[in-house]
């Protein structure tokens, strides 16, 4: 029985799932320039990005800029 709040995120199955697309969108890109190597790298990088922003989009660091916490960007 596991608690709530832990194990895995539903949302990082789609995560999964889209990196694989993207993987697979990266090698036909890189088919049609002739450097699959290149399509790959792009695609790896993009799904990091989206791994980046889907992480943070689930801290809800509301607040951040607020100058009252002395926190400011």
């Amino acid at each position: 029985m596991t608690q709530s709040g832990t194990g895995w995120p539903r949302g990082r199955t789609y995560w999964i799932i889209g990196t694989v697309v993207l993987i697979g969108a990266g090698v036909l890109f890189g088919l049609v320039f002739q450097n699959v190597g290149l399509g790959i790298l792009l695609a790896a990088i993009v799904s990091i990005g989206w791994l980046i922003a889907f992480e943070s989009s689930r801290g809800r660091n509301v607040g951040v800029n607020d100058p009252d916490n002395g926190v400011e960007l």
